[in-house]
């Protein structure tokens, strides 16, 4: 069954994550890099950004705004973690400004940051040891249609559920560890 949304957010930490070389030109494709470990491989990105470029993929650069106008991203994604406020400054700019959340008050806090796409955690149970609690398709559905910001659920996000995407009031999903496992599996199922 082939789940339909108006957009699939990824998040990467390596190039390797993701390979594009079989995915079809789509503008509904929308790339996170966020890599805290490592120290940024600037040719591999260049390189990476062209394809997405060439495909038609958007691509965010997460909370480094030097890396960001040097890859020339199409955007920035500010995490939960980033209390920063003075980033008012890209809101009449060509970068768009995406955010995430956990709970409301760093929903309340996105707002100010100028974000008008949120990306909420967490939709579903996950196996992350330090992370309980989850909200569930209708509690979701009620925070989502209570916000004036576009809220795109975050985790537990697997092949097994990904027909309940269905029931969401959001225009589209985020993977983050589901596409490092099976990503031949999932592409297929979300075009």
């Amino acid at each position: 069954m082939v789940i339909f949304k108006k957009k699939y957010f990824v998040i990467i930490e390596n190039t390797k994550d993701l390979d594009l070389s079989n995915t079809k030109i789509s503008k509904k494709f929308i790339i996170i890099y966020r890599n805290y470990q490592n120290k940024h491989d600037i040719h591999k990105l260049t390189i990476f950004r062209r394809i997405c470029k060439t495909k038609r993929i958007d691509f965010y650069v997460a909370n480094n705004i030097y890396l960001m106008k040097l890859l020339k991203a199409d955007g920035l994604y500010i995490s939960a973690h980033n209390k920063r406020i003075n980033l008012n400054k890209f809101k009449n700019s060509n970068f768009e400004i995406l955010g995430s959340a956990h709970n409301i008050k760093e929903l309340n806090l996105k707002n100010l940051q100028g974000c008008k796409t949120v990306i909420f955690s967490r939709l579903f149970q996950t196996e992350y040891k330090e992370k309980n609690g989850h909200l569930g398709i209708i509690k979701f559905n009620l925070l989502a249609r209570t916000r004036k910001e576009n809220l795109i659920p975050l985790g537990g996000i697997r092949i097994s559920n990904l027909n309940k995407m269905k029931l969401l009031a959001s225009e589209g999903l985020v993977l983050l560890s589901e596409i490092k496992k099976k990503p031949a599996k999932i592409i297929s199922r979300l075009f």
